[in-house]
């Protein structure tokens, strides 16, 4: 997300070729890359997080604008570092995000489910 960045988007996309741009923290750059013809934006919610900015609410932006403007840009979450961000993410509105595996497998986790397990192998014992 720099201007030859941009510029750069604009070209690939006027050739057929599909671009995410990436390293963006705020609207205005979402909307510069939109108006480019990026394919993906990938704002950078953990580093937004780490700076004391809230990174899904810029998620949120994002997409409202992107839905007002009719823009085309797929919302893609990018340094995801929680499984509640992967959630939080989803429903902002994010088309796609990249997480570690961490993240993605901590979705399958829930303490009922533990308990639940534990109960149903209990009483399959007892079968």
């Amino acid at each position: 997300m720099i201007k030859d960045g941009v510029k750069a988007i604009k070209w690939f996309t006027d050739n057929g070729i599909r671009t995410n741009c990436t390293l963006c923290f705020s609207a205005g750059q979402a909307i510069l890359a939109a108006k480019a013809g990026a394919a993906y934006i990938s704002p950078f919610i953990g580093r937004i997080d780490d700076s004391g900015w809230d990174g899904v609410q810029l998620i949120e932006q994002i997409v409202q604008i992107y839905s007002i403007q009719g823009y085309k840009t797929e919302v893609l979450a990018a340094s995801i570092r929680s499984p509640n961000h992967i959630v939080q993410c989803a429903q902002a509105g994010a088309d796609v995000c990249t997480c570690p595996l961490d993240s993605i497998l901590g979705l399958l986790k829930h303490p009922l489910t533990d308990i639940g397990l534990a109960k149903f192998l209990e009483d399959a014992k007892k079968m």
